[in-house]
């Protein structure tokens, strides 16, 4: 075994970034951020629904990060790039706004872009920053975000060209720097390359920081409704623009959830609820609100 493999499997090496034993006994250090392109007020709504408490921080001018409070990645069957893109995908399909979801661990980092119902778009990095994703994926970035065609673009394919000065977490920042132009701007520690427990802890002594826990079915759907019907998206809560996006999100929701279930995967499990759910609550409601 090589020297570099001997210290990636080594406790001393990590240090404090150690998350954990990984499948064969080596230490692995992972981290997952999720960013979300809306105020906290209207995120905090939307990741309720997800079930799973995070912490809920003001990043820049139209942005917000969530920041898990567990890790299922270490407890599950499921990597953590998976698990984030499940999340990802669960609140884009329910907003009106895109969601960024950046991972990594030991051996690799990236990012997945979930916009509404399209498909999401990521890209990933091996750990020494050679890129293993397609130029397209970066375009298709930049069009959905409302980058700068030109410079905007020219900055991120030059992420997916080789660099041997530049390393993963060289990558990843170079990923957020494009999208500080967008008014991002993730607090100090919060960023790529750092462990979970770090995560939490720079999360936690935010200003404004609200932590995110699941409070019921009920109170979450009602607080949901309430929220966008007083906004510009107030017709796609009640009438006959609702009823077909409900009746689209429950004839999405159920194929996917029996995927989830057959491939045992609790990210698209979750997606696959919020849609059904959102479905299902959409429909009463509107039938609800007729009768007042």
């Amino acid at each position: 075994m090589s020297s570099d493999a001997e210290s990636l499997d080594s406790p001393e090496a990590s240090g404090a970034a150690s998350e954990g034993p990984g499948p064969a006994g080596s230490v692995r250090s992972v981290g997952a951020l999720l960013l979300c392109r809306a105020e906290p007020d209207v995120v905090e709504i939307a990741a309720q629904l997800l079930r799973e408490r995070m912490l809920l921080v003001e990043a820049g001018r139209g942005w917000s990060v969530l920041v898990p409070e567990g890790k299922p990645w270490l407890h599950g069957e499921e990597p953590v790039d998976r698990v984030l893109t499940g999340w990802a995908t669960a609140l884009a399909v329910g907003s009106g706004w895109p969601v960024l979801a950046l991972w990594w661990d030991t051996d690799r980092s990236g990012y997945t872009l979930a916009a509404g119902f399209r498909r999401t778009v990521g890209y990933v990095w091996l750990a020494n920053g050679t890129p293993v994703g397609e130029d397209e994926a970066m375009r298709t970035f930049a069009a959905r975000l409302g980058l700068d065609t030109v410079l905007d673009v020219q900055s991120l394919e030059a992420l997916a060209r080789p660099d041997t000065a530049a390393d993963a977490r060289a990558r990843m920042l170079g990923l957020l720097a494009v999208l500080t132009r967008t008014g991002l701007t993730l607090p100090t520690g919060l960023g790529p390359g750092e462990p979970a427990d770090r995560l939490r802890e720079v999360a936690r002594v935010q200003e404004g920081v609200r932590q995110v826990e699941w409070s019921g079915w009920r109170d979450a759907v009602r607080a949901e409704f309430g929220a966008v019907e007083k906004g510009p998206l107030g017709p796609w809560v009640r009438g006959p623009r609702a009823r077909v996006l409900a009746a689209a999100q429950v004839a999405a929701g159920l194929p996917l959830a029996v995927w989830a279930v057959r491939r045992r995967s609790g990210g698209w499990a979750a997606a696959a609820a919020l849609l059904l759910t959102q479905g299902a609550a959409g429909l009463a409601y509107d039938r609800m609100r007729a009768r007042d």
